[in-house]
């Protein structure tokens, strides 16, 4: 590997873990209540190489709390039921995901109000949703029948969820976050019912 390429790596996994931390504080103790010197002391960085990386502690939190829904959402993916369809799949999937909405609803609530905070925010949560949208593609793939190089219907379906996936959350937080979020998440998530190009 070049030297280059070491230092990119390092630099990831930098912010990889000022992301970690900063979720995982923001998880223990509430947003407000965490602070960036607390982020970068437990980081084990400086408060100037914090703001290298990032702008905010909430685009740290934002980062963290987002990769990590990621990566647990497609490790559900791949673990339900193999004789599930796509669709039906993310379905039971985030249907797992909500049996632990009641406990973490403060928190759920807390993050998602952070996304409508600052046009930064905003873009930021929008530039994660393609992440998202990435990781649930690669855990789908391997239930679409006849997968060719180049299909579209995996990345596809991971736009859709993710569109489904927003509705709800806005419906949710106009309401107050008083609502049930993964009752309007499945309620949207029957949309990809809607046949593909290829499910002729």
């Amino acid at each position: 590997m070049t030297v280059q390429g070491v230092r990119e790596r390092k630099k990831g996994a930098t912010r990889a873990r000022i992301a970690d931390v900063a979720a995982r504080l923001a998880v223990e103790h509430g947003i407000a209540a965490t602070t960036v010197d607390e982020i970068a002391a437990e980081a084990e960085v400086g408060r100037a190489t914090f703001f290298r990386y990032f702008d905010s502690k909430e685009l740290a939190v934002a980062h963290g709390l987002s990769g990590a829904g990621a990566y647990v959402l497609a490790g559900v993916l791949r673990e339900v039921d193999p004789r599930l369809g796509p669709a039906d799949a993310v379905r039971a999937a985030y249907a797992e995901l909500g049996r632990d909405f009641a406990r973490h609803r403060a928190m759920f609530y807390e993050q998602a109000m952070l996304s409508r905070s600052s046009p930064a925010m905003f873009a930021w949560t929008l530039h994660l949703y393609v992440d998202w949208e990435t990781a649930i593609a690669d855990a789908v793939a391997p239930r679409f029948a006849d997968l060719r190089d180049g299909d579209p219907r995996p990345r596809m379906l991971g736009a859709m969820t993710m569109a489904a996936a927003r509705l709800a959350w806005g419906e949710w937080l106009d309401d107050g976050g008083t609502g049930d979020l993964p009752a309007l998440t499945q309620k949207y998530l029957a949309t990809l019912d809607l046949r593909l190009p290829d499910d002729r």
